[in-house]
């Protein structure tokens, strides 16, 4: 029976799934939702001894991240956290292949292994497909964001990872922005997808967590395999609590992202107009918008500005939740120096689009 319920489960839309997986087997009488379960140890002899190894309260969070994205997932205590369990694939001296604009934890974590004779690093421009394939050669693994952090470039996914593995390279992609309801990875050969389930997963701006999600096929498993030993080794485990946050987040994304999704591309078309703006970066989906704000000088004060003037928007370091966000990113340690210093980058929530828009012109219109 439980079997046969997972096989419908396969056959709907990810809209569906969002709500419908991760749930307990039904029975007269049965939760409709997992416990939550509080324990750093179980009675010996059994499947599992210790709480960093399992919790039952992340088998649901799993079991639906990993089904939307067409693999196994496995959740860590935090974004980052899942990032370094990737990187560990990489051997000691090997090679990473890495945009130059990434997301500053990876680009921090990559400068300082690299800078320990731990890695090396040749770092790329994502959208020049032909430079990305160029630096391949003897590589351990490339390393993708697209959208990027928070450039918003795309990447040729299936080309670069066809590539890759051609120079027996592995190929990890963090899906954070888009999510499996907007681009799957695995589907276009990737082995390793990343989240930060921090943001759009979960969605509420209320808890810390990250995943890895790699193939349910030989090749991915010994992935998953080598990165749970990774999260048992390091201690890099989430709380049941989050993790029952996380699934009561995750009902949500469907809706949370179609109307982020629709605000963000309204409010990039109203952003183009306005003369404060310099440039919009777009990609023509998802719910982030990076804009260059005009100003005096490189234009960081008028950003900053910017930052300060909102009311609606919280002027606030992440992304992803229900409410809208904005950051002028240079002001970051670490932050790439590809990343202008007036660039501002704006996580779209779902309040109404017209209040956005209001309080995003009476800053720019403020700005001196």
């Amino acid at each position: 029976m439980e079997q046969q319920e997972h096989d419908a489960q396969t056959d709907l839309s990810p809209r569906t799934k969002v709500v419908a997986l991760g749930r307990p087997q039904r029975a007269p009488g049965a939760s409709l939702n997992p416990p939550v379960t509080f324990t750093s140890t179980y009675i010996q002899d059994g499947a599992v001894n210790y709480a960093r190894v399992d919790n039952p309260t992340w088998t649901p969070f799993e079991e639906a991240v990993g089904e939307l994205e067409g693999g196994r997932a496995l959740l860590f205590a935090s974004g980052m956290a899942a990032v370094h369990a990737a990187l560990s694939l990489v051997p000691t001296g090997g090679t990473v292949v890495a945009p130059a604009a990434a997301y500053n934890g990876v680009v921090v974590s990559l400068t300082e292994a690299q800078a320990e004779g731990r890695v090396a690093v040749r770092w790329v421009d994502v959208t020049d497909s032909d430079a990305v394939i160029a630096a391949l050669p003897g590589a351990d693994l490339l390393w993708l964001e697209s959208p990027s952090n928070p450039l918003l470039e795309l990447a040729d996914i299936p080309g670069l990872t066809a590539a890759a593995h051609e120079a027996g390279a592995l190929v990890a992609v963090d899906n954070t922005f888009a999510t499996p309801l907007l681009q799957r990875p695995l589907e276009d050969g990737v082995d390793v997808v990343v989240h930060s389930a921090t943001k759009y997963l979960a969605g509420h701006s209320d808890v810390i967590l990250g995943l890895t999600v790699t193939a349910d096929t030989d090749g991915g498993r010994e992935l998953h395999t080598r990165l749970a030993r990774r999260r048992t080794l390091a201690g890099a485990i989430a709380g049941p609590m989050e993790a029952w946050l996380a699934l009561r987040g995750l009902r949500t994304l469907s809706l949370r992202l179609e109307r982020a999704c629709a605000n963000a591309a309204d409010l990039a078309e109203r952003l183009g107009t306005h003369p404060r703006i310099a440039r919009v970066r777009y990609p023509g989906w998802g719910a982030i918008v990076s804009v260059d704000v005009a100003g005096d000088g490189d234009g960081a004060a008028a950003a900053e500005a910017l930052t300060a003037g909102t009311r609606i928007w919280s002027a606030s370091t992440s992304l992803g939740g229900v409410e809208s966000q904005l950051e002028r990113r240079r002001r970051q340690p670490g932050e790439p120096e590809a990343v202008p210093v007036n660039l501002v980058r704006l996580s779209v929530g779902v309040e109404d689009v017209d209040d956005l828009w209001a309080d995003l012109r009476q800053a720019l219109d403020a700005i001196g």
